[in-house]
Protein backbone atom coordinates (compact mmCIF):
# COMPACT_ATOMS: atom_id res chain seq x y z
CA UNK A 1 0.00 0.00 0.00
CA UNK A 2 1.51 3.39 -1.00
CA UNK A 3 2.68 5.52 1.92
CA UNK A 4 0.87 8.54 0.44
CA UNK A 5 -2.46 6.66 0.73
CA UNK A 6 -1.76 5.74 4.37
CA UNK A 7 -0.75 9.31 5.22
CA UNK A 8 -3.82 10.69 3.44
CA UNK A 9 -6.17 8.30 5.24
CA UNK A 10 -4.73 9.11 8.68
CA UNK A 11 -4.79 12.86 8.06
CA UNK A 12 -8.30 12.97 6.64
CA UNK A 13 -9.75 10.69 9.33
CA UNK A 14 -8.29 12.88 12.08
CA UNK A 15 -9.73 15.95 10.34
CA UNK A 16 -13.17 14.30 10.13
CA UNK A 17 -13.12 13.84 13.91
CA UNK A 18 -13.01 17.62 14.28
CA UNK A 19 -16.70 17.65 13.41
CA UNK A 20 -17.34 16.36 16.94
CA UNK A 21 -15.87 19.55 18.45
CA UNK A 22 -19.20 21.34 18.13
CA UNK A 23 -20.78 19.58 21.08
CA UNK A 24 -18.17 21.05 23.45
CA UNK A 25 -19.08 24.62 22.44
CA UNK A 26 -22.76 24.45 23.38
CA UNK A 27 -22.16 24.89 27.12
CA UNK A 28 -19.47 27.58 26.74
CA UNK A 29 -20.17 31.16 27.70
CA UNK A 30 -20.46 33.48 24.70
CA UNK A 31 -17.41 35.53 25.73
CA UNK A 32 -15.27 32.40 26.14
CA UNK A 33 -16.38 31.01 22.79
CA UNK A 34 -15.62 34.33 21.10
CA UNK A 35 -12.06 34.35 22.50
CA UNK A 36 -11.45 30.75 21.37
CA UNK A 37 -12.76 31.46 17.88
CA UNK A 38 -10.73 34.65 17.48
CA UNK A 39 -7.53 32.68 18.16
CA UNK A 40 -8.54 29.78 15.89
CA UNK A 41 -9.48 32.06 13.00
CA UNK A 42 -6.17 33.96 13.21
CA UNK A 43 -4.06 30.79 13.42
CA UNK A 44 -6.12 29.19 10.67
CA UNK A 45 -5.57 32.18 8.40
CA UNK A 46 -1.82 31.97 9.02
CA UNK A 47 -1.48 28.23 8.42
CA UNK A 48 -3.56 28.34 5.23
CA UNK A 49 -1.71 31.37 3.87
CA UNK A 50 1.61 29.78 4.81
CA UNK A 51 0.73 26.49 3.14
CA UNK A 52 -0.21 28.32 -0.03
CA UNK A 53 2.83 30.63 -0.18
CA UNK A 54 5.58 28.38 1.20
CA UNK A 55 4.56 24.92 -0.07
CA UNK A 56 1.76 24.75 -2.64
CA UNK A 57 2.64 27.69 -4.90
CA UNK A 58 6.35 26.81 -5.25
CA UNK A 59 5.47 23.15 -5.94
CA UNK A 60 2.81 24.14 -8.47
CA UNK A 61 5.21 26.40 -10.40
CA UNK A 62 7.75 23.57 -10.48
CA UNK A 63 5.33 20.81 -11.51
CA UNK A 64 2.91 22.53 -13.92
CA UNK A 65 3.56 24.11 -17.31
CA UNK A 66 4.18 27.85 -16.95
CA UNK A 67 1.30 28.67 -19.31
CA UNK A 68 -1.19 26.62 -17.27
CA UNK A 69 -0.13 27.00 -13.64
CA UNK A 70 -1.52 30.47 -12.98
CA UNK A 71 -4.87 29.88 -14.76
CA UNK A 72 -5.29 26.71 -12.66
CA UNK A 73 -4.49 28.69 -9.50
CA UNK A 74 -7.16 31.19 -10.56
CA UNK A 75 -9.66 28.35 -11.10
CA UNK A 76 -8.97 27.07 -7.56
CA UNK A 77 -9.61 30.56 -6.21
CA UNK A 78 -12.83 30.82 -8.24
CA UNK A 79 -14.22 27.41 -7.29
CA UNK A 80 -13.83 28.08 -3.58
CA UNK A 81 -15.30 31.54 -4.08
CA UNK A 82 -18.37 29.77 -5.48
CA UNK A 83 -18.54 27.25 -2.64
CA UNK A 84 -18.12 29.86 0.08
CA UNK A 85 -20.35 32.57 -1.40
CA UNK A 86 -23.11 30.54 -3.03
CA UNK A 87 -23.53 27.40 -0.90
CA UNK A 88 -22.89 29.41 2.29
CA UNK A 89 -24.47 32.69 1.19
CA UNK A 90 -26.85 33.10 4.09
CA UNK A 91 -24.81 32.32 7.17
CA UNK A 92 -21.12 33.07 6.64
CA UNK A 93 -20.01 30.10 8.81
CA UNK A 94 -20.63 31.91 12.09
CA UNK A 95 -16.92 32.17 12.86
CA UNK A 96 -16.85 35.16 15.18
CA UNK A 97 -20.38 36.53 15.02
CA UNK A 98 -22.89 36.16 17.84
CA UNK A 99 -24.30 32.65 17.62
CA UNK A 100 -27.87 33.79 18.14
CA UNK A 101 -27.55 36.42 15.38
CA UNK A 102 -25.81 34.02 13.01
CA UNK A 103 -28.49 31.35 13.21
CA UNK A 104 -31.59 33.54 13.52
CA UNK A 105 -34.25 32.36 11.09
CA UNK A 106 -32.36 29.19 10.13
CA UNK A 107 -34.69 26.48 8.79
CA UNK A 108 -34.23 22.72 8.61
CA UNK A 109 -34.25 22.97 4.81
CA UNK A 110 -31.31 25.33 4.85
CA UNK A 111 -29.52 23.30 7.52
CA UNK A 112 -29.69 20.23 5.28
CA UNK A 113 -28.57 22.27 2.25
CA UNK A 114 -25.65 23.39 4.38
CA UNK A 115 -24.76 19.73 5.03
CA UNK A 116 -24.71 19.06 1.27
CA UNK A 117 -22.42 22.05 0.78
CA UNK A 118 -20.14 20.80 3.54
CA UNK A 119 -20.01 17.34 1.97
CA UNK A 120 -18.87 18.75 -1.38
CA UNK A 121 -16.41 21.15 0.22
CA UNK A 122 -14.87 18.46 2.43
CA UNK A 123 -14.61 16.01 -0.49
CA UNK A 124 -12.53 18.57 -2.41
CA UNK A 125 -10.40 19.18 0.70
CA UNK A 126 -9.71 15.42 0.82
CA UNK A 127 -8.59 15.41 -2.81
CA UNK A 128 -6.31 18.38 -2.12
CA UNK A 129 -4.68 16.55 0.80
CA UNK A 130 -4.25 13.40 -1.32
CA UNK A 131 -2.59 15.35 -4.13
CA UNK A 132 -0.29 17.04 -1.62
CA UNK A 133 0.84 13.74 -0.04
CA UNK A 134 1.39 12.20 -3.49
CA UNK A 135 3.76 15.08 -4.16
CA UNK A 136 5.67 14.82 -0.87
CA UNK A 137 5.14 14.24 2.83
CA UNK A 138 6.08 17.87 3.59
CA UNK A 139 3.49 19.39 1.25
CA UNK A 140 0.88 16.88 2.43
CA UNK A 141 1.48 17.67 6.10
CA UNK A 142 1.27 21.41 5.44
CA UNK A 143 -2.00 21.00 3.52
CA UNK A 144 -3.49 18.74 6.19
CA UNK A 145 -2.64 21.16 9.02
CA UNK A 146 -4.07 24.08 7.07
CA UNK A 147 -7.32 22.22 6.35
CA UNK A 148 -7.60 21.07 9.97
CA UNK A 149 -7.36 24.56 11.42
CA UNK A 150 -9.86 25.85 8.88
CA UNK A 151 -12.28 23.06 9.80
CA UNK A 152 -12.30 23.79 13.56
CA UNK A 153 -14.26 27.08 13.51
CA UNK A 154 -16.33 25.89 10.54
CA UNK A 155 -17.46 22.71 12.31
CA UNK A 156 -18.46 24.72 15.38
CA UNK A 157 -20.69 26.87 13.21
CA UNK A 158 -22.15 23.98 11.21
CA UNK A 159 -23.13 22.04 14.34
CA UNK A 160 -24.74 25.16 15.75
CA UNK A 161 -26.78 25.68 12.57
CA UNK A 162 -28.27 22.20 12.85
CA UNK A 163 -29.12 22.64 16.54
CA UNK A 164 -30.69 26.07 16.00
CA UNK A 165 -32.68 24.66 13.08
CA UNK A 166 -34.33 22.30 15.54
CA UNK A 167 -32.36 19.12 14.87
CA UNK A 168 -31.84 16.90 17.92
CA UNK A 169 -28.31 17.42 19.31
CA UNK A 170 -27.27 13.77 18.99
CA UNK A 171 -28.65 13.60 15.46
CA UNK A 172 -26.99 16.93 14.59
CA UNK A 173 -23.67 15.56 15.80
CA UNK A 174 -24.15 12.42 13.70
CA UNK A 175 -25.15 14.38 10.57
CA UNK A 176 -22.21 16.74 10.95
CA UNK A 177 -19.81 13.83 11.37
CA UNK A 178 -21.30 12.14 8.29
CA UNK A 179 -20.68 15.25 6.20
CA UNK A 180 -17.15 15.52 7.60
CA UNK A 181 -16.36 11.92 6.60
CA UNK A 182 -16.48 13.06 2.97
CA UNK A 183 -12.94 14.42 3.48
CA UNK A 184 -11.86 10.77 3.96
CA UNK A 185 -13.75 9.69 0.83
CA UNK A 186 -12.18 12.54 -1.12
CA UNK A 187 -8.74 11.58 0.15
CA UNK A 188 -9.11 7.91 -0.83
CA UNK A 189 -10.63 8.79 -4.20
CA UNK A 190 -7.87 11.29 -4.85
CA UNK A 191 -5.12 8.86 -3.85
CA UNK A 192 -6.20 6.40 -6.57
CA UNK A 193 -7.53 8.75 -9.24
CA UNK A 194 -4.92 11.50 -9.04
CA UNK A 195 -2.02 9.04 -9.00
CA UNK A 196 -3.36 7.28 -12.09
CA UNK A 197 -3.57 10.40 -14.29
CA UNK A 198 -0.38 12.02 -15.53
CA UNK A 199 0.40 15.37 -13.88
CA UNK A 200 -3.03 15.55 -12.21
CA UNK A 201 -1.31 15.79 -8.83
CA UNK A 202 0.56 18.91 -9.98
CA UNK A 203 -2.65 20.44 -11.30
CA UNK A 204 -4.42 19.73 -7.99
CA UNK A 205 -1.53 21.35 -6.12
CA UNK A 206 -1.97 24.49 -8.25
CA UNK A 207 -5.76 24.34 -7.73
CA UNK A 208 -5.35 24.06 -3.97
CA UNK A 209 -2.87 26.97 -3.90
CA UNK A 210 -5.59 29.21 -5.34
CA UNK A 211 -8.22 27.74 -3.02
CA UNK A 212 -6.08 28.32 0.07
CA UNK A 213 -5.29 31.88 -1.01
CA UNK A 214 -9.01 32.57 -1.19
CA UNK A 215 -9.79 30.94 2.16
CA UNK A 216 -7.11 32.92 3.95
CA UNK A 217 -7.22 36.35 2.28
CA UNK A 218 -10.92 36.58 1.39
CA UNK A 219 -12.62 34.69 4.20
CA UNK A 220 -10.56 34.27 7.36
CA UNK A 221 -8.50 37.48 7.48
CA UNK A 222 -11.63 39.67 7.05
CA UNK A 223 -13.16 37.75 9.99
CA UNK A 224 -10.28 39.07 12.11
CA UNK A 225 -11.36 42.65 11.45
CA UNK A 226 -14.69 42.01 13.19
CA UNK A 227 -13.03 42.63 16.55
CA UNK A 228 -12.32 46.36 16.99
CA UNK A 229 -10.27 45.97 20.17
CA UNK A 230 -6.68 47.05 19.42
CA UNK A 231 -5.10 44.63 21.87
CA UNK A 232 -7.06 41.71 20.43
CA UNK A 233 -6.21 42.78 16.89
CA UNK A 234 -2.50 42.86 17.74
CA UNK A 235 -2.69 39.41 19.34
CA UNK A 236 -4.46 38.07 16.26
CA UNK A 237 -1.75 39.48 14.00
CA UNK A 238 0.93 37.75 16.08
CA UNK A 239 -1.02 34.47 16.00
CA UNK A 240 -1.48 34.77 12.22
CA UNK A 241 2.28 35.07 11.72
CA UNK A 242 2.84 32.18 14.13
CA UNK A 243 0.57 30.09 11.89
CA UNK A 244 2.65 31.03 8.85
CA UNK A 245 5.85 30.33 10.77
CA UNK A 246 4.54 26.88 11.73
CA UNK A 247 4.15 25.89 8.07
CA UNK A 248 7.51 27.40 7.12
CA UNK A 249 9.28 25.54 9.96
CA UNK A 250 7.64 22.26 8.91
CA UNK A 251 8.95 22.81 5.40
CA UNK A 252 12.48 23.26 6.71
CA UNK A 253 12.26 20.31 9.11
CA UNK A 254 10.92 17.86 6.50
CA UNK A 255 12.91 19.33 3.59
CA UNK A 256 14.64 15.98 2.99
CA UNK A 257 11.33 14.23 2.23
Amino acid sequence: MPSSLVNTFIATFVISLLSLIGIFTVSLAQETLHKILSVLVAYSAGTILGASLFDLLPEAVELVDEHLVYPIIAVGFGVFLFLERILYWYHGHGHTHELEESYEGVTKEFAYLNLIGDFIHNFIDGMIIAAAFINSFTVGLAAAIAVAFHELPQEMGDYGILVYAGVDRKRALLYNFGAALSVVFGGIFGSFFIGAVENLAGNMIAFSAGAFLFLSASELIPEMWEDKNRKTALIQMVILFLGMLTIYALGLFFHHE
